[in-house]
């Protein structure tokens, strides 16, 4: 089982001309367009493929969403049992809050 993180996975998405390319347009063409519609957005770092889209709120700033499903398949093929995957997603990931603009998942059933 990996070991637990305090330090946050949480970096913010950069779209200044000079870093756009940050951003790999390639593996992530939504997450790409998104960072340049939406400033400011945080994301999980190496989860890029798991980003589902971006929630608007009501006097609050977009925030990136990402599919529930598609993090815990990615942290099993990691090699976590299923159990292991959910516990370290609570842990690490939705309890790792980092302000407002911190991401959400979405449970897609």
């Amino acid at each position: 089982m990996k070991k637990k993180s305090k330090k946050s996975i949480y970096k913010p998405i950069e779209i200044e001309e000079d870093n756009i390319e940050k951003v790999d347009k390639e593996d992530s063409p939504l997450l790409n367009d998104l960072s340049e519609r939406f400033e400011d957005l945080l994301k999980m770092d190496g989860y890029d493929d798991c980003v589902a889209g971006v929630v608007i709120r009501y006097g609050q700033e977009p925030i990136l969403y990402y599919s529930y499903d598609k993090v815990i398949g990615k942290l099993m093929k990691d090699g976590m049992t299923e159990e292991e995957a959910e516990e370290f997603f609570q842990y690490n990931q939705i309890g790792a809050w980092v302000g407002d603009r911190t991401p959400c998942s979405l449970i897609e059933k």
